[in-house]
């Protein structure tokens, strides 16, 4: 065996091992929350109440619905949501993202973010106050108080609506709720102290998900669940981390309050979705994640500091709730320009953030450029490689010498016979002699590697990559390649194969026949092996290839059509630089001729 040949089927068996052991072996495991940065106060604390009015009220089911139902509502309407505020407990729980669909079906049903009590998958977010002095618990307004509207009509981007409760105590609590163009509410939290006496409370707000969301995806290289961001540190919980909490209620809330001094914000991330809690970032809070099994209740608080007024006097405090899509762009924008302290880490770039962020602003940026993410992946593999080809071109250059030392190779064979060490002693020599790296022939496959991985992420997490079309048959980047050889790619009258089925595993598309073919005519730059073992894997692996990979993302086998491409183009324009002439058809047809030689031999023996 050659060490060209070596080199290529290390680099195969080294790049298969990676894919294997990433998807199989080290999934990223979801950070739990450190109980070494605890908050020191317990239930006890007298800051604190001693019964926690954010737990839910023990009402049945059926109560709980019929209060919802019940409570006068207020239309939300922006460019990006549809839907209504509840004035029980001030709640958002209605509201759906007119500009996503759950398919590509244009008359699919648009995606429903959040859900009131009552629906399946009930999921909102409520702000309130917690008693701490001075007033009793039942004079502060919680989860379930039923607010008066006392201004506005409509909750739009230029109307915003206050709603008003009056404890009959003395003090009046206002809740200004208004909305941008994207996808940000503000909570201007109020409270006057019309007594006689000092009062003193705590405002809060609280995401409460009633069950583990229906389209959970529950895939390894996507987090969903709890995420948080704790004086620049991000957390992540998956749901079922959340719910090993589920202990005694005391010893739960100890163990998963966490104090922010400044820069934090606690939520729910969903594939593309996410609502977040976010507090003055330039305040502390005390950031809190439950679990209330009995019910199967999710809860997410942001509780800030406690607030006390003297007679006369009133206080602000202002809480922002992100709900809607996870939009670059939009993330980006209040990240940057909006002081949301590492917004931006929501999305999930993962362990290879390090490229994964650089290459999805890229795409992103083409995208806005061309105005097709499926050209603008086809660009991005055309810079990443120009990117990279210094390195490959070493590589290639380095294969070419190898080739040209082929025929003093086998002298050296000729003459150490069976010496292994002899011939291993003349193998340096001879790379040393000529100043070639053996190694250096599997650099430009093990360079793809992280490459296609952070890729691989990219169009997985990115909402912008969502039914994001390219050409024809291809309506949706993020999933695999729809057509199938079993209906001829549509042109016999019956559907393709179900996605994940054993006939969709066989018949696969068009995109993954191209990416076989590719790097099947890559292979032939150069002649078989002549070892049949070699034979045997090179034949096989660009077919085991389409097929491992033919059910990836459409838009990651497009990247790898167009990289083996270049790829190609590379390697053949670098071997005739160098004095070689590949010949594809002369060892395609000597590969053909070898088989059927082959395939004689064995009748023959039969026989």
């Amino acid at each position: 065996m050659d060490d060209q040949n070596k080199n290529l089927i290390l680099a195969t068996v080294l790049s298969f091992a990676v894919i294997v052991t990433w998807t199989t072996l080290f999934p990223p495991e979801d950070l739990p929350l450190d109980p070494a940065t605890e908050i020191t106060q317990t239930l006890d604390d007298p800051t604190l109440p001693t019964a926690d009015p954010m737990e839910p009220v023990a009402t049945t089911p059926t109560e709980e619905s019929e209060q919802t139902a019940e409570a006068p509502r207020v239309a939300i309407e922006t460019g990006e949501f549809r839907g209504s505020l509840s004035l029980l407990g001030g709640r958002i729980d209605d509201l759906a993202l007119t500009n996503y669909r759950e398919t590509v079906d244009e008359e699919s049903a648009i995606v429903r973010l959040l859900r009131p009590v009552g629906e399946r998958g009930a999921y909102f977010a409520s702000f309130g106050w917690t008693a701490t002095e001075g007033i009793d618990a039942a004079a502060v307004p919680g989860p379930d108080t039923l607010w008066s509207l006392e201004s506005g009509s409509t909750l739009t981007p230029t109307s915003p609506v206050t709603i008003v409760w009056d404890n009959g105590a003395g003090q009046v609590f206002r809740t200004e709720i208004s909305v941008d163009d994207a996808f940000m509410f503000t909570f201007d939290q109020s409270v006057e102290n019309a007594s006689s006496g000092p009062v003193s409370a705590r405002p809060y707000g609280l995401i409460r998900r009633h069950g583990q969301p229906d389209d959970l995806k529950n895939f390894f290289i996507l987090h969903e669940g709890l995420v948080r961001m704790t004086d620049g540190e991000l957390e992540e919980a998956g749901y079922d981390d959340i719910t090993e909490y589920a202990v005694d209620p005391r010893e739960r809330t100890q163990a998963e309050r966490l104090d922010v001094t400044s820069s934090g914000w606690i939520g729910y991330t969903d594939h593309y979705w996410m609502t977040t809690l976010i507090p003055d970032q330039n305040a502390p809070f005390r950031s809190t994640s439950k679990y209330f099994d009995g019910r199967d209740l999710f809860q997410a608080e942001a509780v800030m500091p406690i607030e006390t007024l003297a007679a006369g006097e009133s206080v602000t405090v202002t809480t922002r709730l992100f709900a809607g899509a996870k939009e670059w762009e939009t993330i980006r924008n209040y990240e940057n320009n909006e002081g949301v302290s590492g917004f931006l880490d929501s999305i999930d770039w993962g362990w290879f953030f390090f490229l994964t962020k650089p290459i999805f602003a890229l795409l992103h940026y083409l995208n806005i450029y061309i105005g097709n993410m499926g050209w603008s992946i086809l660009m991005l593999t055309v810079i990443l490689k120009i990117l990279v080809l210094p390195l490959a071109y070493k590589s290639y250059v380095s294969m070419a010498r190898m080739k040209e030392l082929q025929p003093e190779m086998e002298k050296l064979k000729e003459r150490a016979g069976d010496d292994k060490q002899a011939m291993q002693q003349g193998m340096m020599k001879l790379y040393k002699d000529n100043k070639v790296n053996p190694a250096a022939g599997c650099l430009p496959i093990l360079l793809q590697i992280p490459i296609f991985f952070s890729l691989y992420k990219v169009i997985f997490v990115t909402i912008e990559l969502r039914h994001a079309p390219w050409i024809g048959w291809i309506k949706d980047l993020s999933a695999p390649d729809p057509s199938s050889l079993l209906n001829l790619f549509g042109l016999l009258p019956f559907d393709s194969p179900e996605p994940g089925s054993i006939l969709a595993l066989i018949f696969i598309g068009i995109l993954p026949i191209l990416l076989g073919i590719s790097m099947w005519l890559q292979q032939k730059l150069n002649p078989a092996p002549t070892d049949p073992t070699q034979q045997m894997i090179f034949a096989w692996m660009p077919w085991v290839f389409m097929f491992m990979l033919g059910h990836f993302a459409s838009g990651l086998v497009l990247y790898w059509i167009a990289n083996n491409i270049i790829t190609f183009t590379q390697q053949y324009a670098i071997m005739r630089s160098h004095g070689a002439k590949p010949d594809v058809f002369g060892n395609i047809k000597a590969s053909v001729k070898k088989r059927a030689a082959a395939a004689d031999a064995e009748k023959k023996e039969g026989k």
